[in-house]
């Protein structure tokens, strides 16, 4: 089980990140060029939305079946930098990020102006994504290798 959900979250990252960088320079494109916020807008912006929360899904799961994480004994947990990290840390950064990304997208999504919606999604979704890639940079692994 461990080895499938290791292999999913690893996988989906790319998907993940690929979808907030377009939504981030849609939205970039939109707020700063005055566009209006379209269709493909919203879906750009709600698929990176969804992906990030199929991660969550995963992570969670992930989290429950990982042998860098450890609850039993956080003491010795916090003293060991790789199982703070997994245990604590990555959690804590990647549920940040996911809060971002849902207040951004749920904020846009009440907006009546264009660039008001687009400037939210930029915002938001640009904060997340740089939770994301310090928190994965801060694990000692290449962005784009395998995690855990």
């Amino acid at each position: 089980m461990y080895k499938i959900l290791l292999e999913a979250h690893s996988g989906l990252r790319f998907i993940v990140l690929a979808l907030l960088v377009g939504a981030l320079i849609n939205a970039l494109a939109g707020w700063l060029g005055n566009k209006p916020y379209t269709g493909t807008s919203r879906r750009i912006a709600l698929f990176a939305f969804i992906s990030s929360h199929t991660q969550l899904l995963i992570g969670l799961l992930l989290y429950f079946v990982s042998p860098n994480v450890q609850l039993s004994n956080m003491g010795a947990t916090m003293k060991n930098e790789t199982l703070r990290y997994w245990s604590v840390e990555h959690l804590t950064m990647m549920l940040f990020a996911i809060a971002l990304i849902t207040i951004g997208y749920r904020k846009a999504k009440k907006l009546l102006n264009d660039a008001a919606k687009h400037r939210k999604i930029a915002i938001f979704y640009g904060l997340a994504l740089l939770v994301i890639i310090v928190t994965i940079l801060m694990s000692g692994r290449p962005l784009l290798g395998m995690s855990h």
